[in-house]
């Protein structure tokens, strides 16, 4: 059976430990709000709906909305999944040809703590990861805000960037998503035991959080290597190195570029320097590994650090409270993991 790690954090060797904090007591606490980079046109056969929910998955909200408009959870598109606990505010999209919602959809999406924010028509579902980023305001408290290092930790965040790990919501409680990933992968993984692709996701996401606190440990999770995938600051656009200068090392000080992670699956592995950390990855966990070669899965790559987007912090009586974006599919766990000690972000 795995067990998660306690990864490391970019802070300790020059701060300590974080001191322990409160963050999401209740919603409010944790807000989200999704950015697109388009609106939409205002015809076609989709309906999109910008909502804002408490205490709801996505996947309720889908399931909401797909009892109320008389269609198949299939024929309702969003972009990112947005936590529970939280006040988080995103487009869905329903698919509605020839026809239009239910007059009184905004009141029944009410009576369920659902509210619709703007509705317009589209030619096209919302497809998953099709947003620019993600707005977080978040009010932390407790022990932490007294500590002697609480701004420090702030600022060097601010400056040189924030690891990107996947957050610990990706494998479940108790981390019993991993283990069921584990479980599958002995007896051979099919699309039918996983048809949302969630144990696969549940171990690249592991694969690639190792890969990320060894090179957190080792000082390089934010410095090209010989052999790295490098990414664009703010696109997905990757290139690969074979040597790395003195350009490289300034425009990845100035976070222009990032060194990236590996998203295990089928393809070559790194060469040079991150060839090492990959092997050993392989060595310390080959199940997870061949299982994920054996899936089918395409390799791919994820920025080993992000960029706090806008960020600024306000002191109130007794609490904080933190503004900035992250680029999609970042985790503002990651940023609590390194301003407070919490058992949920761990």
């Amino acid at each position: 059976m795995l067990n998660l790690h306690a990864w490391q954090r970019c802070l300790d060797a020059e701060f300590g430990a974080p001191e322990p904090g409160h963050y999401r007591a209740q919603p409010e606490d944790f807000v989200v709000d999704e950015q697109l980079d388009f609106t939409p046109e205002n015809h076609g056969e989709h309906l999109w709906l910008r909502l804002e929910k408490r205490h709801q998955t996505t996947l309720d909200v889908v399931k909401s909305l797909s009892c109320l408009c008389g269609v198949a959870p299939r024929e309702v598109g969003y972009s990112g999944m947005k936590d529970r606990v939280a006040v988080t505010r995103q487009w869905l999209s329903v698919h509605l040809p020839g026809r239009e919602a239910p007059s009184d959809l905004s009141v029944s999406l009410a009576a369920l703590g659902i509210t619709v924010l703007a509705q317009a028509r589209h030619p096209r579902k919302l497809k998953r990861g099709v947003h620019r980023s993600n707005h977080f305001t978040l009010r932390l408290s407790g022990e932490a805000l007294q500590g002697n290092h609480f701004y420090d930790r702030w600022e060097a965040l601010c400056r040189q960037g924030v690891p990107n790990y996947f957050g610990p919501q990706r494998f479940g409680p108790g981390g019993r998503n991993l283990q069921r990933a584990e479980a599958l992968f002995a007896k051979g993984w099919r699309k039918r035991d996983d048809r949302q692709g969630m144990m696969l996701s549940t171990a690249r996401s592991f694969l690639f959080n190792e890969l990320l606190s060894e090179r957190l440990a080792d000082g390089t999770w934010c410095q090209p290597l010989a052999g790295d995938t490098l990414m664009l600051d703010g696109t997905h656009s990757v290139f690969t190195v074979d040597a790395v200068d003195n350009n490289l090392l300034d425009r990845a000080a100035a976070l222009d570029i990032h060194p990236t992670g590996a998203l295990w699956g089928v393809g070559e592995l790194a060469d040079y320097h991150v060839a090492d950390y990959e092997k050993r990855l392989l060595a310390c966990h080959p199940m997870l590994c061949e299982g994920l070669l054996k899936s089918g899965v395409k390799r791919s790559h994820r920025a080993l650090r992000a960029r706090l987007i806008s960020p600024s912090i306000e002191t109130l009586p007794n609490a904080v409270v933190l503004s900035f974006a992250l680029p999609r599919g970042s985790f503002a766990t990651a940023v609590v993991n390194e301003l407070i000690a919490h058992p949920d972000v761990a």
